[in-house]
């Protein structure tokens, strides 16, 4: 079992940068892959950046690939999102996941979410 809570989210104008933080507790953090989606009003939830549990391979969704940068610490239980550049349509609930071993998809714990909005 694994929780999972995100921080970090807020108002900022469009070309600036938030750091998303998400805490997770429970045992073996560090044998669980992470990620992050979001969720837009009237949209499906999408996938954004993903980190397997030894941190050694990234994956980024291709309209964050290059502004986004996923990262853990898992002495600390942590997974970060830096978001750099940022735009109008990045406006979402972010959401922090877990899923164990490699990344396949198979999301099992989520977060509550925090929510980013960025102003034009």
């Amino acid at each position: 079992q694994v929780q999972l809570v995100e921080s970090g989210g807020g108002l900022v104008q469009a070309g600036g940068s938030l750091r998303l933080s998400c805490a997770a507790s429970g045992r073996s953090f560090s044998s669980y892959s992470m990620g992050w989606f979001r969720q837009a009003p009237g949209k499906e939830r999408e996938f954004v950046a993903a980190v397997t549990w030894s941190g050694g391979t990234t994956y980024y969704s291709d309209s964050v690939k290059g502004r986004f940068t996923i990262s853990r610490d898992n002495a600390k239980n942590m997974v970060y999102l830096q978001m750099n550049s940022l735009k109008p349509e990045d406006t979402a609930v972010y959401y922090c996941a877990a899923e164990p071993g490699v990344v396949s998809g198979r999301w099992t714990y989520w977060g509550q979410g925090t929510q980013v909005t960025v102003s034009s």
